[in-house]
């Protein structure tokens, strides 16, 4: 494994933890409404998910999928209907004033693993990631580095962002159209979960 086949899987990687999606979503929502505590916990836990899938792919999970369809059905439609009810949770409270309490970190970090797992296609991604950029035949060590770098990028980037979107501008302007955003999140957070479900593969 060289030094450039780790760059040029981090850039890829980069790309597409900021590229709009049900994770970037709910992150940004969580760090704007309760706080930076709350929104690191939720990165951290996206972070460990994303990362057990590369390990997944590394470890040629994707070969489980293919012989028991059932797994990555299930794990779909699971995660499909988790955001499918923040969806509706966030619709339903999007007119209640915020509490100034922060969520709890081990609820949030919970939310954020769970937001991750249940979209195994992110497995998939990893392992068509890993196919061109990486070498056959990884030792284990090299496996752990490529597990453990991805788990500090993505805990980097996430923790950069919480310092960001949890300033007291950022809050001003959520609370101040909080009704509007939190419909609009909703709304897409919905469209994700019931694309999941509709979708053959």
């Amino acid at each position: 494994m060289s030094v450039e086949s780790l760059i040029a899987f981090n850039l890829v990687l980069m790309a597409a933890i900021a590229s709009p999606g049900a994770a970037l979503l709910y992150f940004i929502k969580t760090c704007v409404a309760s706080g930076r505590t709350a929104g690191l916990a939720t990165g951290v836990g996206l972070g460990v998910a994303a990362a057990c899938w590369t390990l997944g792919a590394l470890l040629g999970l994707e070969s489980l999928f293919r012989f028991f369809p059932w797994t990555y059905t299930t794990l779909k439609i699971g995660g499909a209907l988790y955001l499918i009810w923040i969806a509706v949770q966030t619709w339903r409270h999007a007119r209640k004033p915020l509490n100034d309490t922060n969520r709890p970190r081990g609820r949030a970090f919970l939310s954020g693993l769970l937001v991750n797992i249940g979209n195994p296609k992110s497995m998939l991604f990893a392992a068509a990631v890993i196919l061109v950029v990486f070498p056959q035949g990884l030792t284990g060590a090299e496996i752990g580095l490529i597990v453990a770098n991805h788990l500090a990028l993505e805990i980097s980037f996430y923790s950069l962002f919480a310092f960001l979107l949890s300033s007291p501008p950022a809050r001003r302007g959520y609370l101040s159209a909080k009704p509007i955003l939190d419909r609009i999140a909703a709304t897409l957070l919905g469209a994700l979960g019931l694309r999941l479900l509709v979708e053959r593969t």
